[in-house]
């Protein structure tokens, strides 16, 4: 008979997260969506995260400056953004404060090559160690995003003998590294303590935490991959109708490593085959405008008036919809969504968040992928299309089945699979915490 695993309901875990409630990141969402189910099953959270989000009005949240130049730098901006709306008076603030501080910031980049967030551990750790003496946390959750978090975590479980779970939300290593020698070797202990010395630990992609066990086998069946999911979004209702053009929407940012230029290239070929398909497609950017490379290719392979940047999208004062809203509706509105993945090695370990939203949308996608078998794997099981990131012809044929399809009135929403749910992914958390607090209540807890 299996042995019985110990109730969650009352426990109160310390959650480490530096972008908690910080609009528009992924690092944010990751942790913000799964405080309410940890509520709906008598989780207590109580949340460490940096200056640069919203506090919670709901959870007990604690939020911590970094201690370094570099580290001020970066919250300052958000916290001004967060308070100043007028862009003159931004900018203004955040070139005095960038003043003030570039002595000490030339200083400190003259000897410490890390991410701007490093320093953060430091007052996340004492903040962490005031609430585990006052109110005795079953658990320490660190999730990044920062890598300070997981640090953070370590030291406050080595201090205090308390269960640590940590979730990574991107590889810390991989082979196409483009920081610091000095970030790469910091990253690579940081992931080594995790692999030794987490009582859980968890990845977003079979390809991340297969890496991460290859370099640290120590890890053994502490090592999961959960995929973390996004609730459902608020589309208000939006329906998809076939309108006068087709619509491939890309939402979501654009940079010289993710870039369109397959895409515009593929494109521009099918309509130099098909020019009376000129009149009926349009591309429509939400959230970015064009990175240098898909500009260069929008140069060598001209599309007049078929790509549109509508750039991030602001509050409407006419209808009062914020301009998530509005992304969300277009979304759902769209003809057929872009999932762009990258070329880089890095990218065989990672699945775009991107995804998750798309899931929910319903609408049809093309995504151009990688080397990630898994990410293959989730977009044809539902019946959408994969691509290699690099085949134009692939591309150029797929857009041509799409308009098609899309002339006979086909392109319907897509429900072959549910989409990935964020309730999913508490539950199997929650199964390793009880295990992990059965573990530790029925032996000494492993040393860290």
């Amino acid at each position: 008979m299996s042995e019985q695993l110990p109730k969650l309901a009352g426990q109160k875990w310390l959650i480490i997260s530096h972008a908690f409630n910080m609009d528009g990141r992924a690092a944010s969402q990751t942790i913000t969506d799964k405080i309410p189910y940890l509520m709906e099953k008598g989780i207590v959270p109580v949340v460490i995260s940096a200056q640069t989000g919203e506090r919670d009005t709901v959870v007990e949240h604690y939020q911590v400056p970094a201690i370094a130049p570099s580290g001020l730098k970066f919250d300052l901006r958000h916290i001004l953004k967060k308070h100043i709306r007028s862009p003159f008076w931004y900018r203004a603030a955040k070139g005095l404060a960038n003043v003030i501080l570039l002595p000490l910031y030339f200083i400190e980049r003259a000897m410490i090559h890390l991410e701007s967030q490093w320093s953060w551990f430091v007052m996340a750790y004492l903040k962490g160690s005031r609430i585990i003496n006052e109110q005795h946390p079953a658990v320490i959750y660190s999730t990044g995003g920062a890598n300070s978090a997981h640090f953070a975590g370590y030291l406050l479980a080595r201090k205090f003998s308390i269960p640590w779970i940590a979730e990574l939300h991107d590889p810390m290593i991989h082979g196409d590294w483009r920081g610091t020698a000095m970030a790469y070797k910091w990253a690579a202990y940081l992931e080594r303590l995790i692999c030794e010395k987490a009582d859980a630990a968890w990845w977003f992609t079979e390809g991340a935490l297969a890496k991460a066990m290859a370099r640290n086998p120590e890890l053994g069946d502490r090592g999961h991959m959960i995929i973390p999911g996004v609730q459902e979004p608020d589309f208000q209702g939006a329906i998809y109708r076939r309108q006068e053009k087709l619509h491939f929407g890309h939402f979501g940012s654009l940079a010289e490593t993710r870039n369109l230029a397959v895409f515009i290239e593929g494109l521009y070929r099918l309509l130099q085959d098909y020019p009376d398909y000129k009149q009926l497609v349009q591309v429509d950017i939400y959230g970015s405008r064009l990175d240098p490379v898909s500009r260069t290719a929008l140069q060598q392979f001209p599309l007049p008036e078929v790509v549109v940047e509508h750039g991030r999208l602001e509050s409407d004062p006419v209808t009062g919809k914020s301009g998530r809203q509005q992304v969300l509706e277009a979304m759902r509105m769209s003809d057929a969504l872009i999932l762009l993945h990258g070329s880089d090695p890095f990218c065989e370990e990672y699945i775009p968040s991107k995804l998750f939203e798309y899931l929910w949308s319903k609408r049809p996608i093309i995504g151009l992928v990688w080397k990630n078998p898994q990410l293959e794997e989730i977009l044809r099981q539902r019946g959408q299309i994969s691509l290699n990131a690099l085949d134009v012809e692939g591309v150029k044929a797929a857009l041509l089945a799409l308009l098609k399809k899309w002339q006979a009135g086909q392109l319907h929403d897509c429900e072959t699979l549910a989409p990935f749910t964020v309730q999913s992914a508490v539950e199997k958390i929650t199964k390793i915490v009880a295990a992990v607090s059965g573990t530790s209540q029925n032996q000494e807890h492993r040393p860290v």
